[in-house]
C-alpha cells in the first residue's frame, strides 16, 4: 500500500500500517504506542500523510482522541457517549447521498451495556 501511493517505504511505516489493518476496532496512539518502534510526533507525521494518500481514515471521539483505521470496506463506527467505547457497525446501511463521496461514517449514542445500567 505504501509504494503503490508513491511513499517512501519505512518499516516503521509497515508496522503501522499492518497493525491498522489487523485491527478489530479503530485505533489511537494510546491503543498502539506499545507496539511501534516510532515516537509521538513520527507516529502523527506518518498518520497524516497516509490520510492524505487516502491509505487510512480518522476520527474524533468523545475522549479528544485521533482514532485512525484502514476502511477496507465502508461501514460506520459507533462511539458510545457514555463510556466512550468505539465499535464497528456491521449492520446494512445504506451510504448514498447524491452528488456525494462518503469516505467515513460515525454515529453517536448509548451502547447496548450503558442503556442497560441507566
Amino acid at each position: 500500500m505504501i509504494k503503490e501511493k508513491g511513499l517512501s517505504y519505512t518499516q516503521a511505516r509497515e508496522e503501522l500500517i499492518d497493525l491498522l489493518l489487523h485491527a478489530s476496532t479503530p485505533l489511537s496512539y494510546d491503543n498502539i504506542k506499545n507496539s511501534l518502534s516510532m515516537d509521538k510526533a513520527t507516529f502523527y507525521r506518518n498518520t497524516a500523510l497516509f490520510e492524505a494518500a487516502e491509505i487510512i481514515s480518522s476520527f474524533e471521539s468523545n475522549d479528544k482522541k485521533r482514532y485512525y483505521f484502514i476502511e477496507q470496506n465502508l461501514h460506520p463506527h459507533f462511539i458510545c457517549t457514555n463510556c466512550n467505547s468505539i465499535e464497528c457497525l456491521k449492520e446494512d446501511i445504506i451510504y448514498a447521498l447524491n452528488g456525494y463521496k462518503i469516505e467515513s461514517i460515525t454515529i453517536k449514542g448509548l451502547c447496548p451495556r450503558c442503556q442497560k445500567n441507566e
